[in-house]
């Protein structure tokens, strides 16, 4: 076979959206549009991939980065006229052209390679992906003939009362020859009511021509939805939620209330975890075996091992060792990661933190910035003061150390092993090891000091 070069649209405005992004940066399952169909792509295993960039090209570019060929289409003159712009990047060693919308992100690469294949196999000049829908209100209507070919595909504001009545629709991706889609590109005019040039058009080119045009039908509707407002953006959302749940399940991962649980693509999960309702797994989450997360939990790119239990916390690009206990309350920043059996309790914040294994942080406390060994206990209302105003400074808890409740260590110090912080200290220097620091001051008690502060109140 012959090499294929993907194709993506992605140089409209998208004005129903109502935004200042433009319509393929708009993000569904925790990934722009576009991206999606870009993964797809790739799956494929396609030997090139170029994207037709317009409105807001720079940005696109900008958020996708480095890999897929941009081509611009400075006009929006239509489907056809973007085409056209990639015509310089399919160079004579294509054969085959993918063609899909930046704005289809439940396209499957099944569905794509099905039609790729039916395509390649049967020496089409053209194959376009289709389905049938009981309103096709906005998509264009396939037109056949008796021999099942396509003749003609005809847009919504362009068909008569009987096209209209036709349920088979374009999903607006196909598979071209690549050497008779760049010659019928040049003979399509815009004579329409949108006054724009159709890609569609290049179909009624190859009937002309004697060429074939077929169609694979995908029983799925789903797919084929492109997004143009954010109530469609919403029902995507829906989509691929069910879809990663389902596969989830399937896996062996427990999901009580699927319907309220957020679960992103490139999430990990092994099985016999249970995720309870309301959790929001997100980016390259990978989450072990045996694990209860949730309720109501938010964890994103962190990596979570086997047997933990996370409970109404929030954890971001942390690493969590087996066995921990998580919450509930507790929010667990960038760069922290916990060994072995560690828990970290109620309203408890940690910041770029390594905790050893069998440490506790049951209760009430901030450390940040801050190394800690194993075994240590960590009292309730503790605090690293951390930063002095410009700079960020390390606090060392060694291993068997205990910080009594209410204690402030103000970085950068070190507790050695297994001191001891008296309740209530302000700690600026060094613990030496087996030593117990107190830093606070004298307990004084007045006697009587409250009847006579009553009687001044009463005097006044």
């Amino acid at each position: 076979m012959g090499r294929v070069a993907a194709v993506i649209l992605a140089a409209g405005k998208g004005t129903r959206m109502r935004s200042q992004l433009p319509k393929v940066l708009h993000k569904v399952a925790g990934k722009y549009l576009i991206q999606h169909v870009l993964d797809t792509c790739k799956k494929l295993l396609v030997d090139k991939i170029i994207i037709i960039v317009g409105h807001q090209g720079e940005l696109v570019q900008e958020k996708i980065g480095q890999g897929p060929i941009y081509a611009w289409q400075r006009e929006q003159l239509g489907t056809g006229h973007a085409v056209l712009q990639a015509g310089d990047f399919i160079t004579e060693d294509v054969e085959t052209v993918l063609l899909v919308c930046g704005d289809t992100p439940l396209l499957t690469a099944d569905t794509l390679q099905n039609l790729l294949e039916m395509h390649q196999g049967q020496g089409a000049a053209a194959t376009v992906l289709t389905t049938c829908m009981p309103d096709p209100t906005g998509y264009g209507r396939i037109v056949r003939d008796d021999r099942n070919e396509v003749v003609r595909i005809v847009e919504q504001k362009d068909a008569t009362p009987e096209e209209l009545a036709i349920q088979e629709i374009n999903s607006g991706s196909y598979c071209f020859n690549a050497r008779h889609l760049k010659e019928a590109l040049l003979q399509i005019r815009p004579d329409n009511a949108q006054g724009e040039y159709y890609l569609t058009d290049v179909i009624a080119v190859f009937k002309q021509q004697g060429l074939k045009v077929l169609a694979y039908e995908t029983e799925d509707p789903e797919e084929i939805a492109g997004i143009n407002s954010r109530i469609q953006l919403a029902q995507a959302e829906a989509v691929f939620r069910r879809r990663i749940n389902e596969k989830l399940m399937g896996q062996g991962v427990t999901i009580l209330d699927p319907g309220n649980t957020y679960i992103e693509g490139d999430v990990q999960i092994a099985p016999d975890t249970v995720i309870y309702p309301y959790t929001f797994l997100q980016g390259r989450t990978v989450i072990g075996r045996e694990c209860e997360i949730g309720p109501n939990c938010t964890i994103k790119d962190s990596t979570i091992a086997a047997g933990v239990t996370v409970t109404h916390s929030v954890i971001v690009e942390s690493e969590i060792g087996e066995n921990c206990q998580i919450g509930p309350y507790s929010y667990l920043r960038p760069g922290t990661r916990l060994g072995r059996g560690v828990k970290v309790g109620d309203f408890v914040e940690l910041k770029k933190t390594v905790v050893g294994e069998g440490s506790k942080i049951p209760h009430l406390s901030y450390i940040g910035d801050a190394v800690v060994g194993q075994k240590v206990n960590i009292g309730a209302g503790t605090i690293t003061c951390n930063y002095d105003g410009k700079n960020k400074w390390l606090t060392e808890i060694e291993d068997g150390a205990f910080i009594g409740s209410n204690s402030n260590l103000v970085a950068p110090v070190k507790v050695e092993r297994n001191a001891y912080v008296a309740a209530g200290s302000t700690i600026t220097e060094n613990v030496p090891a087996g030593a117990l620091g107190v830093a606070r001051g004298r307990q004084a008690n007045i006697p009587g000091w409250v009847k006579e502060k009553k009687k001044q109140l009463e005097e006044k």
